[in-house]
């Protein structure tokens, strides 16, 4: 099987996209949090298909792989991105089934900080992949998945900020209980971007082994 150069390109920026759809949803969903319990259950379905379209690009990519003799990046970058980018994706989504298992009905400023960071790192890995065939933008793409990591390293801030604010002032055990909870959806945000960073460091090894 020999598949155009092309064809891993378009998969990966295919793949990428469905993250970055995922992404908007989950701070649509944030948003909508304690405000339209229909919007969060719609949104929660919305992020569900766009995993759902993942991991069938996902497999698709694998299959390509595992027959291709020749491919354009070595087959182990490929598939290491390949299951970069589907961390990110499930890491949405892990997010967006944690507003629904704890019946989340508000969260605070740093969640919606949070969110849009996610937002922000997701479109530039969008970017970073799409610009990854030409290697004549091979700058450009380091600039992306350098901005991704410093977005990733002021999110951890975010996040402890928002955890903080959950203890600061004390209450029964229904409260506490409300802390736990809001305190692992909170890590779940962070988690996003963590895996974000993951695949910009995965995009720059490639792109370093390929100068």
């Amino acid at each position: 099987m020999l598949p155009k150069r092309s064809e891993f390109f378009e998969l990966l920026a295919a793949h990428s996209e469905r993250v970055l759809a995922g992404a908007n949803a989950m701070l649509r969903l944030v948003n909508s949090l304690g405000v339209s319990k229909q919007d969060v259950a719609a949104l929660v379905e919305e992020i569900n298909m766009n995993e759902t379209s993942a991991d069938q690009i996902k497999a698709d990519l694998l299959t390509m792989l595992h027959k291709s003799f020749v491919t354009p990046l070595n087959r182990d970058q490929v598939y290491a991105l390949t299951l970069d980018i589907d961390s990110v994706m499930n890491a949405v989504q892990d997010v967006a089934q944690a507003a629904s298992i704890y019946n989340i009905t508000e969260v605070n400023t740093e969640s919606h900080e949070l969110a849009s960071m996610t937002v922000d790192a997701c479109t530039r890995l969008t970017r970073a992949i799409a610009s990854l065939k030409a290697k004549e933008r091979n700058k450009e793409t380091v600039d992306l998945c350098v901005e991704i990591e410093h977005i990733e390293e002021k999110s951890v801030a975010v996040m402890y900020k928002a955890i903080k604010s959950l203890f600061d002032t004390e209450g029964d055990e229904a409260a506490a209980l409300r802390a736990m909870r809001m305190r692992q959806f909170y890590s779940l945000q962070e988690k996003v971007l963590r895996a974000s960073k993951k695949s910009a460091q995965t995009l720059e090894e490639i792109l370093l082994q390929n100068a």
